[in-house]
């Protein structure tokens, strides 16, 4: 296991079920080892980055892969059977075969299925390429037990822990936030507050929004993906039966950005919407510098599928907030600072809410230390906040 975390992200692959339906493959490149010789070393790493964007455009967001030894990727298709599946890997080594030897005739050999998931242990064994060759039909060609139950299947974590692009494990949790709306102070529902945390050398460490913001779009997608999985588990074990208004879903602009990104976010807007009595609040994370255009691009695709569509942000200037107008945003929010006195808080919110309410019909103001400071955004003009739990 060469990828740091290997064997924790693997581990949650290991269900018969997924095994036995064929789901779970490898891609070997040592064809490309032992033609290279002694230049595997010096050009390993560029075979390894052009495979890896194979695979990012391959698999997509619904689907999982790593690089588990020097040579072999391992690849999950979550949604795919066996045939399919097992076409889709032959695929991908084609072309990094054929882009750097100039030609494929060994694919075949380098496809595996996963039959085994143990403690620093994959076991495998060589597909029938024939089988798989004169499948023209993809599923059509597929055996009745090549389907596992959709349910079996989300019981297994498909979004987190994952190793990131910079080698540490990263773990996503989400917490379910009552938000508050000022006229009456009746909650409207809650939204989702995600903690990314990420280990290396055994230390974990709490990124800040800024530092997740920075991560790469291939990791943005799996921490929102892993968001929105871990609230609606705990909208379904902690909601005692009660039927909530809303829900405020957060969604990193850069992963509305990718085709497939707003495809499975679609998606999951929809599902979360339906557990709800109004819909799901879509709210964009990380907006700061993204071009006017491109931002209200990104609002059009999702406003269909939202009761509303809100603009997150991580900083209050009225430079940057002013930026904004013109992207078809609903509604901004932020978070309150922790530190200020109480004239300075009044200072921040009065700036803050003013310059929001020049772009935006609402104003979210989150984690309020005190109802007290809760009524001041209030009587400031947001429409919603919530309050900070310890």
């Amino acid at each position: 296991m060469v990828s740091a975390g290997a064997e924790e992200a693997l581990e949650r692959f290991s269900d018969p079920t997924l095994l036995d339906a064929g789901k779970v493959n490898l891609i070997s490149l040592e064809a490309v080892e032992s033609r290279f010789g002694d230049r595997w070393k010096m050009r390993s790493e560029q075979v390894y980055d052009f495979a890896t964007r194979v695979l990012e455009r391959g698999v997509g967001a619904s689907g999982f892969f790593l690089r588990v030894s020097s040579t072999d990727f391992f690849i999950v298709h979550p949604d795919l059977g066996r045939i399919a599946g097992q076409m889709a890997c032959l695929r991908y080594l084609r072309e990094v075969l054929h882009h750097f030897l100039g030609e494929d005739q060994m694919a075949a050999l380098g496809v595996l299925q996963v039959t085994k998931i143990a403690k620093g242990l994959v076991e495998a064994q060589q597909i029938d390429a024939s089988a798989t060759d004169d499948a023209t039909t993809g599923e059509a060609a597929e055996s009745p037990n090549a389907e596992v139950d959709a349910a079996g299947w989300r019981a297994v974590d498909r979004w987190t822990p994952f190793v990131a692009a910079d080698g540490r494990q990263v773990r996503v949790s989400a917490t379910l936030e009552p938000v508050y709306e000022t006229r009456g102070f009746t909650r409207i529902g809650f939204r989702m507050a995600r903690r990314v945390l990420a280990t290396q050398r055994r230390e974990e460490e709490e990124l800040s929004p800024q530092q997740v913001a920075l991560m790469s779009t291939a990791d943005l997608l799996r921490v929102d993906l892993a968001t929105i999985a871990r609230g609606i588990e705990r909208l379904r074990t902690e909601g005692h039966g009660e039927q909530h208004l809303s829900l405020i879903v957060p969604l990193s602009f850069a992963s509305l950005a990718s085709q497939k990104g707003r495809a499975e976010f679609v998606k999951q807007l929809k599902t979360t919407g339906s557990l709800v009595k109004l819909g799901a609040i879509c709210e964009i994370c990380d907006i700061e510098g993204v071009p006017p255009s491109a931002l209200l691009a990104a609002v059009s695709l999702v406003r269909p599928f939202a009761v509303l569509v809100v603009g997150r942000l991580l900083t209050t200037t009225p430079a940057g907030i002013a930026q904004l107008q013109g992207t078809g945003l609903q509604a901004l929010s932020f978070d309150c600072p922790l530190d200020l006195s109480d004239a300075e808080f009044v200072a921040w919110a009065t700036g803050s809410i003013g310059a929001a309410k020049r772009v935006a019909r609402s104003v979210l103001v989150y984690r309020a230390t005190s109802a007290r400071r809760a009524g001041l955004l209030a009587t400031l003009g947001a429409s919603h906040v919530s309050l900070l739990t310890i």
